[in-house]
């Protein structure tokens, strides 16, 4: 097969593009017809160029080999939410939380407490599927804006997720740029408190409310809560557990299995004549209430296996996509022209964070959002004299943190799934993810918080 041109390259993006928006935005449509259409098209391109079937499907392996942990992790939160809400593990958060969260302050509370929550778990994914579901339960009892509710909790999940050293993606764009870790966090203060504190303002100014009404929702909704669930500190020992997996470095597939055990243990505790088929059938199909309330209900049937496979159908279809597009060249011929014509801070900071944002469009996963720009611009960032630091910041902020905005992307497509929200209903909210880039790129052109090479170092890259 000949090599793809920039100006062929570019029209197969834009094309692309228009058939995904137009299907998702403007229609409404489920992104998986949409994307297997952009596939098929593809493909037959591929052919009438000259490539071979092998050649296709090979695109198509290496495309979903980077898919595959991601994919199990799904497989086991599906299980691990049905096993909490069992086990009254979430109930008990919502119960907790109505009782030291304010209804006056709950959008900008839940914020933070995401926030904090997935700094020390180092996983947006779990942080929004564990703490994340009990806050937005809350925030359905007080009748808040439910996107505005997941847009607090994806901000504080992203935030945490981009600040802890526990973070795969955090340590992956250090090790793509080859910057130290903790300095590479450290030196993404500048572009993410910014971005942190303008997010919790508005979130204030939004959800600053409560009323009366409220105030009874709340009360009917913990007395439901506390009549059908075993509501104990108990019921929090599994996120202790995690907390304490997460500080022994633990890897997030172990983690989630000792999680499982412990509550499905609880359960058997709390439940002794619990057959092995209703938890296996639990597992499977998730969890069903049968409350007095149907606003309850609605909130606390989910979890199971089956209800991430709707999410692992997209993300097969996507990442076959985004491996089609990185087996013929398509995606790096795009870039290669840009890298060459680079030679200022504020263009090649820019450049840099829409190429991140064009993957995550074009792909959908969030790794190779962060890989690909990393590898192609880093002799643009050496040959200015940029710091490593610099282009490891970069990558966060228009790479991973952009993911979760991208209604065929694996964490958005995960967070509406998660949540039951549409990626396009929460996405005005996700402040955090909106803002990041926006300093990034005012940082890049204003010279603040931008980091250069030491001068010997930039000298020698030059010679």
């Amino acid at each position: 097969m000949k090599k793809v041109r920039f100006g062929e390259a570019i029209a197969i993006l834009v094309i692309m593009l228009i058939i995904l928006g137009t299907a998702v935005i403007h229609f409404g449509l489920s992104p998986q017809i949409p994307v297997l259409f952009t596939i098929a098209l593809l493909v037959f391109w591929a052919r009438a160029r000259g490539a071979s079937w092998e050649d296709v499907h090979q695109g198509i392996i290496e495309g979903l080999s980077t898919a595959i942990i991601p994919i199990f992790i799904f497989i086991l939160i599906g299980a691990l939410i049905a096993v909490w809400i069992q086990a009254g593990i979430i109930p008990a958060i919502m119960v907790v939380g109505f009782k030291l969260i304010s209804s006056h302050f709950f959008i900008p509370s839940t914020f933070v407490v995401c926030s904090l929550v997935g700094v020390a778990i180092g996983s947006g994914f779990t942080t929004i599927s564990t703490i994340g579901i009990a806050l937005f339960g809350m925030g359905m009892a007080m009748n808040i804006n439910p996107a505005l509710v997941a847009g607090a909790i994806i901000s504080g999940a992203v935030f945490g997720d981009k600040m802890s050293p526990l973070s795969d993606s955090t340590n992956l764009a250090s090790a793509i740029a080859g910057s130290d870790l903790f300095e590479h966090i450290n030196n993404m203060m500048w572009s993410t408190i910014p971005s942190f504190v303008v997010s919790l303002i508005l979130f204030w100014l939004l959800g600053s409310a409560g009323s009366a009404a409220n105030s009874q929702r709340i009360t009917h909704t913990t007395a439901v809560l506390t009549q059908h669930f075993a509501i104990s500190w108990w019921a929090l020992l599994p996120i202790a557990l995690m907390f304490v997996c997460a500080w022994r470095h633990i890897p997030a597939i172990p983690t989630l299995f000792i999680n499982i055990l412990v509550t499905v243990v609880m359960i058997f505790c709390q439940f002794p004549h619990e057959s092995l088929k209703s938890l296996t059938s639990l597992i499977s199909d998730g969890f069903v209430a049968h409350t007095s309330d149907s606003t309850v209900n609605a909130l606390l049937s989910r979890g199971g296996i089956t209800s991430m496979m709707a999410t692992v159908s997209l993300i097969i279809v996507t990442l076959s996509l985004g491996g089609i597009l990185m087996k013929f060249n398509v995606v790096q011929s795009a870039m290669e022209p840009l890298v060459k014509h680079l030679r200022k801070p504020g263009p090649l900071v820019s450049t840099t964070i829409l190429a991140g944002i064009g993957i995550n469009l074009f792909v959908g996963e969030q790794y190779l959002s962060v890989i690909l720009p990393g590898k192609a611009f880093k002799p643009a960032f050496t040959r200015i004299g940029l710091s490593p630091l610099a282009l490891s910041r970069v990558l966060e902020d228009g790479g991973s943190v952009i993911n979760y905005l991208i209604p065929w992307g694996v964490a958005g497509s995960f967070a509406a799934s998660t949540l039951g929200v549409p990626v396009l209903h929460f996405l005005p909210f996700v402040f955090f993810s909106l803002l990041s880039p926006v300093f990034s790129i005012i940082s890049g052109f204003t010279g603040i918080g931008l980091k250069w090479a030491p001068k010997e170092i930039s000298a020698a890259h030059t010679k």
